[in-house]
């Protein structure tokens, strides 16, 4: 699995892998319990995780960039219900994150998110067309 093949769906937690995408929706396939089903687009919005930015105090970054700092850190993961501490652990792992902008509940998915990548061993590299593009959602 590739990591430009990762998405959120709205109305769902958890990420998806995107199998097939037709006029109106999407075949996609969880990665929490590996189940298929079809999503329409006319009720779902769908992000593709390789074209997430995350502000900051100087120009926005890509999800990618965060998700690698937190890889290379020493720090636990802290629990997704401790919103101290999660604030507290991004103060370290990426502290240029604007915390006015960027909420909680963001940074809940993105802990929640790295964990699932690093669960399913999913290398975090952008393809070369996402670099080129440099997409903002």
């Amino acid at each position: 699995m590739e990591y430009n093949k990762l998405i959120s769906v709205t109305g769902f937690s958890g990420l998806f892998e995107l199998l097939s995408s037709k006029n109106d929706g999407a075949i996609v396939k969880s990665l929490d319990d590996n189940s298929t089903k079809f999503v329409s687009n006319r009720q779902h919005q769908f992000s593709h995780l390789e074209s997430i930015e995350v502000y900051t105090n100087d120009e926005n970054v890509n999800l990618s960039e965060l998700f690698k700092a937190m890889d290379a850190s020493k720090e636990a993961l802290p629990s997704e219900k401790d919103n101290k501490a999660i604030h507290t652990y991004f103060e370290n792992v990426y502290p240029s994150i604007d915390f006015e902008r960027v909420y909680n509940s963001d940074m809940k998915k993105m802990v929640r998110w790295f964990s699932v990548i690093k669960n399913h061993n999913i290398e975090i590299k952008l393809s070369e067309v996402a670099e080129e593009n440099g997409e903002e959602v």
